[in-house]
């Protein structure tokens, strides 16, 4: 039995070969992938063993597309909850643990109340028992001091971070085109 068609998304490659981002994974819906091939602004480079139809021809779901016009990344990262939780890769920054990103909040290194700003220099990853034990206070009152100083991240940082965070599923034909931060299976 075959997989819903929802279940068959296409990896999207830059012109380069390279993911447009590995975390979160850059994919497309089938149906955004087949439209691309149509408007001939992407190169098929795999597929799945699933077909589609439609009145006159029949053809393979793409399972990996590369664009046909490079896209440069962004100069500067956004300034999202997500992207500094993947800046210091999960991990919070006072006990040192990582945690699903549901599990995790956003401290203020300097407060709010005492003039601190919410900024990637002092915003970082905290989870909910250390931001609330360090609660309204500066690290030195509190006696909780950052792993890593907070700092704006380059793009390039986010996305070797992201190779570290495999998604559940990776089709097969993607392998070729992703590199995680892995151990190997030996053969």
């Amino acid at each position: 039995m075959h997989a819903s068609l929802n279940e068959c998304p296409a990896l999207v490659l830059n012109a380069d070969f390279r993911p447009l981002s590995y975390f979160p994974l850059s994919l497309w819906s089938w149906q955004d992938s087949v439209k691309a091939v149509f408007l001939d602004r992407v190169t098929v480079l795999a597929e799945y063993d699933r077909y589609i139809h439609s009145p006159s021809r029949e053809f393979r779901l793409p399972s990996v597309i590369s664009l046909k016009e490079y896209v440069p990344p962004a100069k500067r990262p956004a300034f999202t909850r997500f992207n500094v939780f993947l800046r210091d890769r999960f991990d919070c920054q006072y006990c040192g643990h990582r945690f699903h990103p549901e599990e995790l909040t956003f401290d203020h290194v300097v407060p709010r109340s005492k003039g601190g700003q919410t900024t990637w220099e002092n915003i970082l990853t905290a989870c909910s028992d250390c931001n609330l034990r360090k609660g309204n206070r500066l690290p030195h009152v509190a006696k909780m001091f950052p792993r890593v100083k907070p700092h704006l991240p380059t793009v390039w940082q986010l996305q070797e971070n992201g190779r570290g965070f495999p998604p559940n599923f990776l089709h097969q034909s993607w392998g070729d085109y992703l590199y995680w931060d892995t151990e190997l299976d030996p053969v």
